[in-house]
């Protein structure tokens, strides 16, 4: 069926979600955008806040699922620069909702956890005003709610957490991360297997909370990854105060849906980086 054969990953290349591209590309007919930094040469340049660029990109590439990751997850970012983030996530959002109309495509929206527990942050309400953007998507729609994402994806070079990590094993060089704030990390393989599931089983019309079930730290997950690379990682209380949420398991596992607990998740981690690095 061609809705099983055809995803279209629209993706923010200065992040991790190049990992999604990579998975997705090896299960159906995908067709990958980038904004700055193309980092596989099949990829379409298209800016999400040009709504012309957005049209062009999808009426040329037909998708039957758009799998909407385009954004920038820096808080700090975003609180420094509100209008850009608001053009990004929700400008840029409704620009793809409006040409998956067009042509009757869905939309498999990356959101994030902030949208449902921290909307006080620019970040968090551009995420919530983009969900709510996302269900006007007339052939359907699935929300992914993620916390802080790690994971190995081919974009080695931008600053997000998990390469801070990955410079420490390549470099060889000492950690120190926080142990203040406690969360949920979210697993970059995790949440492309959800899509990939929700594509093969039409999973639609669900918003659903992507993480391992276990409270961690910086600290926690640095020390698990670095140690079996003979790296040493110190502990730093940041006095982080950030509240610590909680994402239910339920619609996860309602939907049967995969899970993941931490140990597999950093074994997993582990194996992959020895593979791709070593």
């Amino acid at each position: 069926m061609k809705e099983c054969k055809s995803a279209k990953n629209t993706a923010n290349s200065q992040n991790s979600f190049t990992g999604i591209y990579a998975f997705l590309k090896e299960k159906f007919e995908v067709s990958g955008t980038y904004f700055s930094n193309k980092l596989f040469p099949e990829l379409i340049k298209m800016d999400i806040t040009d709504s012309n660029s957005v049209k062009k990109v999808i009426e040329n590439t037909k998708p039957d699922i758009i799998v909407h990751a385009a954004a920038n997850p820096n808080a700090v970012w975003c609180e420094e620069h509100k209008p850009e983030a608001i053009e990004l996530n929700e400008t840029g959002t409704r620009n793809i909702v409006e040409a998956a109309n067009s042509i009757n495509a869905k939309i498999i929206y990356i959101s994030s956890y902030a949208a449902v527990f921290n909307q006080s942050t620019v970040y968090g309400k551009t995420k919530f005003d983009g969900e709510k953007i996302v269900k006007k998507a007339k052939a359907g729609w699935a929300i992914l709610q993620p916390s802080l994402i790690i994971g190995y994806s081919p974009n080695t070079t931008n600053d997000r957490p998990f390469n801070r990590i990955l410079k420490n094993i390549t470099e060889k060089t000492p950690a120190i991360h926080d142990t203040s704030w406690k969360f949920q990390p979210s697993w970059l393989d995790h949440i492309s297997e959800t899509i990939e599931q929700i594509i093969k089983r039409k999973i639609y019309g669900e918003t659903i909370p992507i993480a391992i079930p276990e409270l961690k730290t910086r600290f926690d997950l640095a020390k698990d990854i670095l140690n079996k690379f003979n790296i040493e990682t110190k502990p730093i209380d940041k006095k982080d105060s950030s509240p610590v949420f909680d994402l239910p398991q339920d619609k996860i596992k309602e939907l049967q849906l995969p899970i993941y607990s931490y140990k597999e998740m950093i074994d997993k981690i582990v194996k992959d980086i020895k593979e791709k690095t070593q």
